[in-house]
């Protein structure tokens, strides 16, 4: 048997490859629309992909598996539990095998045994293995969404993400029990899950790749023995805010991820690119790092910064509805950036341009370029003490809870867009967050709709802190 991992550093999502070494054959388990990392890895192994699957319709990106099956020429098997809401509506279409709970199926010696596991969502599926060339006992469970390292997926997604309202606490049952379904396999047995640290997709998920069945019983919080009323509350409580893209993810993915072409997005020529950003209808993105951008960006572009966290910033901040016109470094982060937007279905990118040439053109047609003003701890206590500005601090609430500027407002980077109104008024805007990253993602979003006097707090609450200076903490903490 052989078994290999896919990590998405971006969204901290995993995926496997299963193959068969006498047969040749590979199942592949939750691929990203990235197919041809796993077609490239089968034949350098020496496998061909027969079989692809998934354990659930995905909230957090864009599912691969039609796009791998059709690639590979494989055959695409899909949930069937769950009730009406939660089937596959391509599944007929695509002629994927429909999987319920008890059935099996062989990548060559390898077998599949389906398992049932309800709780993150209706049709969620677990896929345990035996490598029967071998033994006759399971090996490992590949548990997606289910159970984590150190935690288990969160059961509140359906009603916070997918707006399916009263579904929480039926949720978070279903998984109670689905935790006791295990109770059957062994402590030697491997658990292989779906995502990281740094997923969305529950609330205190480990980094270690991979654990045991055993393990997990011993230091999983949520196999504690406990009262299932006990266990609904625990797991339903501190559950962060889902991003707004993932109500967009369970669509796609129900009804059927669009199959990209290979064609990448046209390089725009500067006197191009003036006319399509003078059109008003494209989103400018500029993805270069913050420092650069806060010297010189095209006014009315949103800057993302292309690091680990672009994904997730693009998705709660960049509307499914809009062309994009990318503004890079170079032409690999044009390349990059495109492909990590594909990731979560922001397909829409009509096209790239160097921020140089973008610059030049700018300046060429008489246009001045904007900058973001930084604005130091010690510069920032003074004016406050004038009280000419106002902050902003963009941390999510129980970041705010903990300690934040005297008199800050507090509105999350991701519901900025849609809380303009709660901006304080009839003063210059400071923006902070915990070391300026996600602030400067902020003033930039601030600074394109109009509010030129933004700027952002240089290294955020932690230089401010560092500084000595004044801390309001909100009067829950620590009662």
């Amino acid at each position: 048997m052989f078994l290999t991992r896919f990590y998405n550093e971006q969204l901290a999502q995993a995926s496997y490859m299963v193959g068969c070494a006498a047969s040749g054959e590979a199942l592949v388990i939750d691929p990203t629309r990235d197919v041809e990392q796993y077609m490239a890895r089968a034949a350098a192994e020496g496998l061909r992909i027969t079989h692809v699957t998934e354990t659930h319709i995905h909230a957090d990106f864009v599912s691969g598996s039609t796009a791998l099956a059709e690639r590979a020429g494989a055959r695409l098997y899909v949930s069937d539990e769950g009730g009406a809401d939660w089937k596959y509506a391509f599944a007929a279409e695509r002629g994927a095998v429909l999987l319920r709970d008890g059935a099996s199926f062989n990548v060559g010696a390898v077998r599949v045994d389906v398992l049932h596991t309800p709780g993150h969502t209706p049709e969620h599926l677990s896929f345990v293995i035996t490598d029967t060339a071998a033994a006759n006992e399971p090996i490992g469970i590949f548990t997606g969404d289910f159970v984590f390292v150190g935690d288990v997926g969160r059961p509140d997604l359906l009603e916070r993400a997918a707006k399916q309202a009263g579904t929480m606490e039926t949720s978070a049952r279903q998984l109670f029990h689905s935790l006791h379904r295990l109770e059957r396999y062994s402590d030697y047995v491997q658990i292989w899950p779906g995502h990281g640290a740094g997923s969305a997709c529950g609330k205190a998920l480990g980094a270690v790749p991979q654990t045991t069945l055993g393990y997990e019983r011993r230091f999983n919080w949520a196999f504690a023995p406990r009262a299932e009323d006990e266990f609904v509350r625990m797991v339903l409580a501190g559950q962060p805010e889902p991003p707004p893209y993932f109500a967009q993810m369970k669509r796609i993915n129900k009804c059927g991820p669009r199959i990209l072409g290979a064609h990448a997005p046209a390089t725009l020529s500067p006197e191009r690119f003036i006319v399509v950003a003078d059109g008003g209808d494209v989103l400018l993105l500029d993805v270069r790092p913050a420092a650069d951008v806060a010297t010189a960006r095209i006014p009315g572009a949103i800057n993302i910064p292309l690091d680990r966290s672009f994904t997730t910033w693009a998705g709660w901040l960049i509307l499914y509805d809009r062309d994009i016109v990318l503004i890079a470094s170079d032409d690999a982060g044009a390349a990059d950036a495109t492909r990590r937007l594909a990731m979560i279905g922001l397909d829409r990118v009509a096209g790239t341009v160097p921020a140089a040439h973008a610059h030049d053109a700018w300046t060429r047609a008489g246009r001045q370029l904007d900058t973001i003003p930084q604005i130091t701890p010690a510069e920032l206590a003074s004016r406050l003490a004038s009280h000419d500005v106002a902050v902003v601090d963009v941390r999510n609430r129980a970041e705010w809870d903990a300690g934040h500027l005297p008199g800050a407002a507090n509105i999350p980077l991701g519901q900025l867009p849609d809380r303009l109104a709660e901006l304080p008024a009839g003063r210059p805007i400071v923006v902070q967050c915990q070391a300026g990253s996600r602030s400067a993602i902020a003033a930039s979003v601030l600074r394109a709709r109009g509010l030129s006097a933004t700027q952002n707090l240089t290294g955020g609450f932690g230089a401010w802190e560092r500084a000595g200076l004044a801390v309001e903490k909100s009067e829950s903490v620590g009662q």
